[in-house]
């Protein structure tokens, strides 16, 4: 690339090569076309309601050698397929297909999934609208739907 233009009467054409190196940087060009909103599936909501399709379990990263109860959930709000986090022990045997969940964020680095759990980004919070937390210690049943 050849030099910068010096001298009289350039302020134009620097503000034009000032503006076009800025679409090589990934940060600009992703806040200005406002990717990170397209490609979340809760489009800027922090939490959004599903149905559960499947439960699954994935295996953890190495070096840890763990399967990490998740499920496949389709969000209500425009039929996206997401991967959610069952926290805490025995959260699977709660759940089952075709139950309404809430979903959230699992609280990664930039958005991304936490810990050893691969491509998992949300975790689940409530069943059919109980606390998955209070179904797990006992303090509420399951209710019928």
């Amino acid at each position: 690339m050849g030099k910068k233009p010096r001298g009289l009467n350039t302020g134009l054409k620097l503000k034009r090569r000032r503006v076009a190196g800025r679409w090589h940087n990934k940060w600009y060009v992703r806040k200005v076309l406002d990717l990170r909103r397209k490609a979340d599936p809760l489009e800027g909501a922090s939490q959004g309601r599903g149905i559960i399709l499947e439960k699954i379990q994935l295996e953890a990263k190495q070096p840890c050698s763990g399967m990490r109860k998740c499920a496949r959930v389709q969000l209500i709000k425009n039929g996206r397929q997401i991967s959610a986090f069952l926290p805490e022990d025995g959260a699977i045997k709660v759940v089952d297909e075709h139950d309404e969940v809430l979903v959230e964020t699992i609280g990664g680095k930039m958005g991304r999934s936490m810990g050893d759990i691969p491509g998992v980004r949300w975790k689940v919070l409530k069943v059919n609208d109980q606390s998955l937390h209070h179904l797990l210690i006992g303090k509420l049943e399951k209710a019928r739907k």
